[in-house]
Formats: C-alpha cells, sequence, structure tokens
C-alpha cells in the first residue's frame, strides 16, 4: 500500500504505474483516495479547531461563573453544546471517511521498479538466465503420476473417494522422497544463516488483507466458517504477520527466517497436461524463505534470495531458469518479481516452481512493521519472499530430471546432497 501522501503530490507518476500494468479500471482510485483524503483533512481539521475552542470557552465559562455573570455562562455553556454535537459528528465522518480511504488505498498497486518490463501479462516475461544443460533422455519420460505409480508411490484414487478431486496420497520410497526433499530444503537454509520456524496454519483476517491484495484473497483463501481465520496459502502470510505492529532495533536487522507449513488453496486448475496429475492441487507442503530489512538492502537480498533457489535445484541435477515478471504480472504489492523454472523433459519446457518477490514497504505499511533507527527515528521495513521448494511441484520436476531406464525397468537417482536424507541409498528401484 501506498503512503496516500505520496499519491497525492505525485498523481500522474501512480496513474501511469497503474498504466505500466495494464490495469486501467484503476486509475479512477487515484483521484477518489485524494478526495476522501481532502475530505478527511478537512473533517479533521474542523474537529481540532472545535477541540480546541471548547477548552477555551471552558475556561471563560469558569472565569464568568466566579464572576457571578451565569446568563453569559450559560449562553456559551449551549454555544459548547451545540459545538460538541458538531464534533460528535465530524469524529463519525472520520472514522468513515478513514475506513473508505483505506479501502480505496489498498486497491492502488505498488509502485513496480524501474527495471521491470513492461508487458501485459506472463506471456512477456523475460528470461534471465538458464543454469545447467536440459536433460533430454533417450527415452519416453512418463507422465508425473504414472511414475509415481511404477514405484507404487500414489493414490489419487482413495483421496478422490476421501476428500474429492486437487488431493492425493503418496506411499513408500515417494513419500519419503518427498520428505527427504523438505528436510534437505530446510538445512539448506539453515546453512544459509536463516532461522527454521514452524509458523501457525492459520491467520486472522487483518493479516490476510496485510499480506496479499483482495484479489489475491479471493482466488486464493479459505476461511474457517463462523471464525475470523484463514487457512494459509503459504507461511509467507504468517511468517510476516509475525511482525504485525512491531518495532525493530535496525542493529538486529536483517531478519532472516526459513519456515515450513502445510497451504491450502482454491486452486481452479489448468489447460492441458497441467489439468490433471498434482500440478494444481488444494493441500501441499513447502519450505518458504522472508527477510525484513532496510529499504537499502532489498534488491541485495531479492538477488540472493532467488540465487538461492538456484543452487538449491542445481544441487538435486535440475536444469532451471530465472524469468522477470514483467509489469502485469506482478501482483499489486510487488515491486519486483523473479519465477523460478525448473525443465521438464517430459513437457520440453519450463515449468514455474519457486516466486521470489520484492514487496518494497507495502506489507509493512499494512501491517504496521517499522523500524528503529540508531537515532530513535521510526521508518517502514521492506519484506521480500522466496520460495526455496513446494513439492509437489519441485518433486515432478525431481522425477523427471533423475528418472532412468534400463530397457526393461525404470529406477530414480538419488543426488548426493541428498542421499543423506533418504537413508544413503543412491536409487529407488521399480517394484
Amino acid at each position: 500500500m501506498l503512503d496516500i501522501r505520496f499519491v497525492k503530490e505525485n498523481p500522474q507518476l501512480v496513474k501511469e504505474n497503474i498504466k505500466k500494468k495494464f490495469k486501467d479500471s484503476k486509475l479512477p482510485l487515484v483521484d477518489e483516495a485524494i478526495s476522501l483524503y481532502d475530505s478527511k483533512r478537512d473533517a479533521t481539521n474542523r474537529a481540532s479547531e472545535l477541540r480546541a475552542n471548547r477548552n477555551k470557552v471552558s475556561k471563560e465559562i469558569g472565569m464568568l461563573m466566579g464572576q457571578g455573570k451565569r446568563d453569559e455562562a450559560e449562553a456559551l455553556k449551549k454555544v459548547v453544546n451545540d459545538q460538541a454535537e458538531e464534533l460528535k459528528s465530524l469524529e463519525i465522518k472520520e472514522a468513515e471517511l478513514e475506513t473508505a480511504l483505506k479501502e480505496v488505498m489498498m486497491k492502488i498497486p505498488n509502485i513496480v521498479d524501474e527495471s521491470v518490463p513492461v508487458g501485459k501479462n506472463d506471456e512477456d516475461n523475460v528470461e534471465v538466465e538458464q543454469f545447467g544443460e536440459k536433460t533430454n533422455p533417450s527415452f519416453e519420460i512418463p507422465y508425473h503420476t504414472d511414475i509415481m505409480a511404477k514405484f507404487n508411490g500414489i493414490d489419487k484414487d482413495a483421496a478422490g473417494r476421501v476428500a474429492g478431486e486437487g488431493f492425493y496420497y503418496l506411499m513408500g520410497d515417494i513419500a519419503r522422497l518427498h520428505s527427504a526433499v523438505l528436510a534437505y530444503a530446510r538445512d539448506f537454509m539453515i546453512d544459509k544463516g536463516f532461522t527454521y520456524c514452524i509458523p501457525p496454519f492459520m491467520i486472522r483476517s487483518n493479516v490476510v488483507t496485510g499480506v496479499m491484495s483482495f484479489e489475491e484473497m479471493d482466488a486464493m483463501m479459505y476461511k474457517i466458517e463462523g471464525e475470523d481465520l484463514y487457512l494459509i496459502g503459504t507461511s509467507e502470510h504468517s511468517m510476516i504477520g509475525k511482525f504485525i505492529n512491531t518495532i525493530t532495533p535496525e542493529e538486529t536487522l536483517p531478519l532472516t527466517l526459513t519456515s515450513y507449513s502445510p497451504c491450502f488453496r482454491k486452486e481452479k486448475g489448468a489447460h492441458g497436461i497441467e489439468e490433471r496429475g498434482i500440478y494444481r492441487i488444494h493441500q501441499f507442503e513447502k519450505q518458504e524463505m522472508i527477510v525484513i530489512c532496510k529499504p537499502e538492502e532489498s534488491m541485495e537480498w531479492f538477488h540472493k534470495m532467488w540465487s538461492y533457489s538456484v543452487e538449491l535445484f542445481r544441487s538435486l541435477d535440475i536444469p532451471v531458469r530465472t524469468l522477470e515478471c514483467c509489469t502485469g504480472d506482478l501482483a499489486d504489492l510487488k515491486v519486483k518479481s523473479y519465477d523460478i523454472e525448473a525443465w521438464s523433459p517430459k513437457q520440453q519446457k519450463y515449468f514455474e516452481v519457486c516466486s521470489c518477490s520484492n514487496l518494497g514497504d507495502a506489507q509493512a505499511r499494512r501491517l504496521g512493521i517499522r523500524i528503529k533507527g540508531d537515532s530513535g527515528e521510526k521508518y517502514l521495513a521492506h519484506t521480500l519472499n522466496n520460495t526455496v521448494v513446494a513439492p509437489p511441484r519441485m518433486l515432478i520436476a525431481f522425477l523427471e530430471n533423475n528418472l532412468k531406464f534400463d530397457g526393461e525397468k525404470y529406477s530414480i537417482k538419488i543426488p548426493k546432497a541428498l542421499q543423506p536424507y533418504m537413508g544413503a541409498i543412491t536409487e529407488i528401484t521399480e517394484k
């Protein structure tokens, strides 16, 4: 969320930013916000005048009563009472305008970084760099759920009977592999100096609206009926929420945390090959990383964070590339974002497995996350987040890129980095 004073002083810049994001329907919000701010300021100023006048007149009434001038004192009392009614009305109006202004401001997109390419949607995202040689095996790669089935590793039919579409049972070696990847990712981030955390898996509505836009909230979040609680779509939500209404001493920054959680999302599915299988599901597990830092350090941390994901995937012999999200593909709170995509030898294309984002001070402004400098000044922090790994998507990439076939049976190679988490085995063999 932007500062309303910034919007009032730079309305054209804010409108140009909206146009860059191809969200022209939001252009009227700028003038609406300024109008609400001016009205609220007028109401606040008038209320302040009335309070000051009340204090002044109250002293005059006391003096008149002391001088025995009751008629004059009573006349002033009537003025004070009349103004009290006006003040009460103004205070109600102030609160209403404040609520309306906040609602409008939360819909105005954050200012994107100057380096972000302009584009309408994800088709205009720009490749930054590829890492690792694309694997092109001499045998045909089965569909990922078929790979799992060859190792007795998945049961979607039973999950459908128990929970419906968008769920699955992982079994045996595939389930163990899933857990091993998460454990390896946890230790990988701890070795990078991040503090490990298991957060709440539910959050209140004020945290939800603090960490994401209304559009994202409606598309993703499951609400607990009868409670002011939502199931998290990613642990970033509760991890950033951990610092709501806090003031952090500057010398303790940056705060770097890595968290494990299940995630719950209202996925609608996709087209073609991604419509089936376990690409888009309602429940999955994830290792996340977040950073809270000084504004001048946020871009440095942004580049560190996406590079950690690249390093982790390459340690598991998975080719990846980084893709810069264009203006039209950035969520409203984001300043800059990279997608990390893994190579799929089955599809002969890359697909998203991580998303690294710098949100500037947008979340901090909504949640009241502030920093206290050495001289006592307080200012808003910058927040960043990035996926470490998110099985099952990461598991799909792992299976396709580490699958072997000797002409009769399939096996899955276990890279050296993962072997300690798999009981030191070097491969999984077909059942």
